[in-house]
């Protein structure tokens, strides 16, 4: 700007929470007597409606040319303040938020010490913004088509949210059908619903929507790019099966010898080495399981080539890459469960009838492996059975989190074996957490259906038998801490409700799309409160249990909360890139590439005809790496120069 600089100085009470500990009305006297300021004032809340307009009008009436505003942290309203400079006729980055309320009022409870810094953090922010400079907003073009990574329901309903607005959505699964761990599920708590019934005609529609394209056994393999126009490079897997000819009459997988564990019964059941998971699969195209296969292993047998009518098998088929452009991403690749073998004390294939939630779920299901039964390995129908909640879950050696839906399901669990079997059923929790619509209630119902329910963690389950009544079955040694003893109770079986976990390839995930990780491994969101489904990468997005472990309605939600914002974007057809960007000085930069080496966001790159490194500012989100790796003093970064950042250390000490 041609003139010279005119400053007005806000300070916020934030209500009492910096009017409670920092001397408003002192700050605002001093703020009176810096170089530039014009006027200094101060209001009950700055970021209220009253408040912004108390600074338009200033802006108006004593022709300010710059502000700063001393309140909450800028992450909160940074932008709502540019919002008002805006709206007022001038550059939105002449502003610079002083941080009084996070950065003082609340680390102490001494008000003359926590007033003296705010005036610090003032001085430092008007020296400061005497030296910015007006940047450009800039805008780029929106790709409509978006990416959605996982086929569970978190993956179908963003899917089917966006492709019902008539916009193009590549989902990518990885697994030969989309459905997730929902499918595997027999009913879902607390209405006890068929998990399938309402889950497959969403699938259907997924597979059969003209929005939808559907690569299912695929991988992502490499993501550059930015927001509104990222690009991905996609390997769809070789089936072995050509996917247009098959009529998925399941010729093949009858006569096909070869029987292996099968991945979707938990390995409870058996599948052939040509299959499909389930009967109800979108795309109900089988796939050849190379590592079990007579003729990958071998070079011989191809029986089910001999008895396909169509001629679908190709034993040839090769990997392809494929390539995608879009403009969003949508990460809902979903959870683990807990491998609970480690955990000696709970005998989990050590001892016989000791089996996790999953397998129960696909032992209670009537298209699983028994049609339903619930059974011990020998076939008897279990007498009594016992659950036992929070393994891996609550736990320092493993996980420290709550997964959130093993309370519920171990009582789902409790409900249909007395339903199907009428056996005693023992329910080992440590604290019930019935914390959905309808869940207190379906916990009371449960109480009233003669479950007995025992307060204490596990200690160890045995089949060391120390009486006539224990011998033959699976011990279960637990504290009773209502009780105040330990309690030593024989079941035919034992559940053990194991923990949600992260997926083993999460971090390979975060690298590909620069986001970041929380300290439990799951994706982390941009804020967990006010922006959960975002991430510190624009445009790439975070839903379901990707996030960190919650129940269906949750992720449901979630995933429809990021359909929200992907199509918001659409709708406006661009998006706003940062402004404050790095910057190469070509005549400097030595080309040792430093600066690609440091850079979170992947937006240096080099130019082997120039031998120097160049800044995608689409890419670029002003951190500053760059600047403090580079040897040479090549890079600037617009509004955090050397000249503001060394005015606003002078302004700390004018106070």
């Amino acid at each position: 700007m041609g003139s010279e600089p005119r400053i007005g100085v806000y300070i916020c009470h934030c209500g009492s929470n910096i009017a409670g500990i920092v001397d408003v009305a002192e700050v605002t006297e001093f703020a009176r007597g810096l170089e530039a300021v014009v006027l200094a004032g101060n209001y009950i809340f700055m970021c209220s409606d009253p408040g912004q307009e108390l600074i338009r009008n200033d802006i108006r009436k004593f022709g300010l040319n710059r502000v700063v505003v001393a309140a909450c942290s800028p992450t909160m309203h940074e932008t709502t303040f540019r919002r008002v400079l805006e709206e007022a006729g001038i550059n939105p980055y002449l502003i610079e938020i002083a941080n009084i309320r996070e950065h003082c009022s609340w680390v102490t409870e001494d008000k003359e010490l926590a007033t003296e810094k705010a005036k610090a953090l003032v001085g430092a922010a008007v020296r400061r913004v005497y030296y910015h400079q007006p940047l450009e907003v800039r805008r780029v073009p929106f790709n409509p088509t978006t990416l959605i990574v996982g086929g569970g329901i978190a993956g179908i309903g963003a899917a089917l949210e966006i492709a019902n607005s008539e916009h193009k959505v590549c989902l990518v699964e990885r697994s030969p059908s989309i459905g997730g761990h929902m499918i595997q599920l027999d009913k879902t708590f607390p209405t006890l619903d068929c998990s399938a019934c309402i889950l497959t005609p969403k699938m259907t529609e997924v597979g059969s929507h003209p929005y939808i394209e559907l690569m299912s056994y695929s991988e992502l393999e490499e993501v550059t790019g930015y927001i509104g126009n990222f690009k991905v490079k996609i390997r769809k897997k070789a089936r072995y099966i050509d996917a247009d000819k098959c009529n998925g009459c399941g010729v093949c997988q009858e006569k096909c010898p070869v029987k292996t564990e099968s991945e979707f019964d938990a390995g409870m059941g058996k599948r052939k080495a040509i299959y499909t998971p389930f009967p109800q699969a979108v795309p109900n195209v089988p796939v050849i399981d190379t590592e079990h296969c007579t003729y990958f292993l071998k070079g011989k047998c191809r029986l089910c080539e001999q008895v396909c009518e169509v001629k679908a098998i190709d034993f040839e088929q090769k990997d392809e890459i494929v390539e995608v452009e879009v403009g969003s991403v949508i990460l809902a690749t979903g959870f683990d469960v807990l491998d609970p073998t480690p955990m000696y004390h709970y005998g989990y294939k050590r001892l016989d009838n000791v089996i996790t939630s999953l397998e129960f779920e696909r032992l209670v299901n009537s298209s699983g492996p028994t049609g339903g039964d619930i059974v011990l390995k020998d076939g008897a129908t279990p007498q009594s059975i016992a659950i036992v909640h929070c393994v891996g879950s609550r736990d320092k050696n493993y996980h420290e989190y709550c997964s959130r839906v093993c309370c519920m399901y171990a009582l789902k669990y409790a409900h249909l074996i007395k339903e199907k079997t009428g056996a005693e059923v023992y329910d080992y929790y440590i604290d019930m957490r019935c914390f959905g619509k309808g869940y207190e209630e379906f916990y009371e119902r449960l109480s009233e259906e003669g479950i007995i329910f025992i307060r204490g963690k596990v200690g160890e389950i045995t089949d060391q038998a120390t009486s006539e009544e224990e011998k033959g079955k699976v011990v279960v040694i637990a504290e009773d801490t209502l009780l105040g003893l330990v309690t030593r109770v024989p079941v035919d079986m034992v559940i053990l409700c194991v923990a949600l976990e992260p997926r083993p390839d999460m971090e390979a995930v975060a690298r590909l799309f620069n986001i970041s990780r929380s300290a439990d491994g799951f994706f982390l969101e941009k804020h967990p409160k006010l922006d959960p489904v975002a991430t510190t990468t624009d445009g790439v997005f975070v839903v379901g249990c990707a996030q960190g472990p919650k129940d269906i309605p949750d992720t449901v939600a979630q995933a429809a909360a990021a359909a929200a914002r992907v199509l918001a974007m659409i709708s406006k057809g661009e998006v706003e890139i940062e402004a404050a960007t790095a910057a190469i000085d070509e005549r400097i930069c030595s080309g040792c590439q430093l600066c690609a080496l440091v850079c979170p966001y992947s937006a240096i790159s080099f130019e082997e005809e120039k031998k120097v490194c160049r800044v995608n500012e689409a890419l670029c989100k002003g951190c500053g790496a760059c600047i403090g790796g580079c040897p040479s003093d090549a890079i600037a970064l617009s509004h955090f120069t050397n000249e503001q950042i060394m005015a606003q250390m002078e302004g700390m000490l004018v106070s």
